[in-house]
């Protein structure tokens, strides 16, 4: 218990000296407190003076995570309020209920459930200066440090204390275990190998583990608050979507050094957050669907020209496909034709935002096909689809989806995509 103790005053006093060596001077503020401060003035001396050193003089986050509006999904001030007061157990966030009051713990709910003054940028220059390569590609050796089926293993995501665990899948005993960056999201992805796993968390930090070696290769932070990553089948290229700012980051997949910034924007300028992005391998593509504008898009990871015509695709060109509706997210078909994608109406202050079914995009053709008949919260990016083969009728192939609020799944004929069953 005295060394768990030793090692959190050693962390806490690290934050305070990695924040003040990163922040800008200007950013702080001399940590005098006076009632006779406008509130917003004293909000921002507490942050400066108790968050800054782990959070960042501009809230976008250092080893703690950003504190702005946009990241909060699902936080809420009356939580905040007690994770300021009472700390996080098993993180570095220390309790401040013998240093802060009420009231100054509820000025800085309110200051970082505020919109910065201005507008949160992650450019270029973020991206390579967060860049960190441990291992260059070829530095380690090809073959596991360990005994196990490379087939049957698992990689097991705690968003609790934010590690992970890699598991032999024959024993179910823990491999290895190691830290992660704060809130990993999106499913860990693989190279074809499956030597090689990518993660992304919440607060943009785009990671490469090499399981043969039990060691992270590479880091870098992408964004700010970024959605997920995909991985090219040739193993070339890592895609990340990020939700802020609102962009696309291509990077090589052997050591994450960053290629290409792609703004997600319509025709028009209008701007749009990602809903998901996925590797379409038999397309040599990537799949995003975005959230704010009623689109999809194609970016193909390849030079391709077309035998039969004189057009021709180039790399990282995005092809757009116009939808009725804005994707939450979406599912692709196993052979990668099809997008099955929710569609919710926009959120209404105060409402649920209403489900309004799922539509069912024809990749080649670039329209949509079918409109099925989902209520609830379809979550479609954990749907599954199989071969079917009902009594004395031919095979087709099914669609299962699970409906969050609902309680149940529901079950699709992907042959003429209507609801074969609904299962409590």
């Amino acid at each position: 218990m005295l060394l768990t103790k030793i090692k959190c005053i050693a962390t806490f006093l690290l934050c305070l000296l990695l924040g003040q060596a990163q922040a800008q001077p200007s950013e702080f503020v001399p940590a005098k407190k006076s009632t006779a401060l406008p509130r917003q003035q004293q909000a921002l001396i507490l942050y400066q003076q108790h968050c800054a050193s782990c959070h960042g003089g501009d809230r976008l986050g250092l080893i703690g995570p950003p504190l702005i509006p946009q990241s909060f999904k699902r936080l809420k001030p009356k939580s905040a309020k007690l994770t300021i007061k009472n700390g996080r157990v098993a993180t570095q966030m220390p309790a401040f209920a013998d240093k802060l009051s009420d009231q100054e713990i509820a000025l800085l709910v309110q200051f970082i459930f505020s919109p910065p003054q201005d507008a949160p940028k992650w450019t270029l220059a973020d991206i390579n200066h967060s860049h960190k390569v441990y291992y260059p590609p070829g530095s380690l050796p090809n073959q596991p440090v360990f005994q196990a089926d490379l087939q049957n293993l698992f990689v097991v995501v705690e968003l609790g204390d934010h590690h992970v665990t890699l598991l032999d899948g024959d024993r179910f005993e823990p491999i290895t275990r190691f830290k992660t960056h704060n809130a990993v999201h999106g499913g860990p992805k693989y190279s074809r190998d499956g030597r090689y796993v990518y993660f992304a968390s919440r607060d943009g930090w785009v990671s490469k583990y090499d399981i043969y070696n039990l060691k992270v290769i590479a880091d870098i932070r992408v964004g700010i608050n970024t959605r997920n990553v995909a991985v090219s089948a040739d193993n070339r290229y890592v895609i990340a979507g990020n939700n802020l700012p609102n962009t696309l980051v291509i990077m090589r997949a052997d050591d994450l050094t960053p290629i290409k910034i792609i703004p997600v924007q319509d025709a028009r300028g209008h701007s749009s957050r990602i809903s998901a992005v996925y590797a379409a391998p038999p397309r040599d593509s990537f799949i995003v669907a975005l959230k704010d504008i009623p689109e999809a898009w194609e970016i193909a990871y390849t030079d391709k020209s077309d035998q039969n015509s004189e057009s021709s695709v180039k790399k990282f060109s995005i092809r757009r496909i116009t939808l009725d509706n804005y994707l939450d997210d979406f599912f692709l078909d196993q052979d990668y034709r099809y997008i099955i994608g929710t569609a919710r109406a926009l959120k209404q202050p105060g409402k649920r935002s209403q489900v309004l079914g799922a539509q069912v995009v024809d990749l080649d053709t670039g329209k949509k096909i079918a409109q099925l008949d989902i209520a609830g919260m379809p979550h479609l990016s954990s749907g599954i689809s199989w071969r079917y083969q009902p009594a004395g009728k031919p095979a087709t192939r099914v669609l299962a989806i699970p409906n969050i609020r609902g309680g149940s799944i529901s079950i699709f004929d992907m042959a003429n995509w209507k609801k074969i069953k609904t299962i409590k």
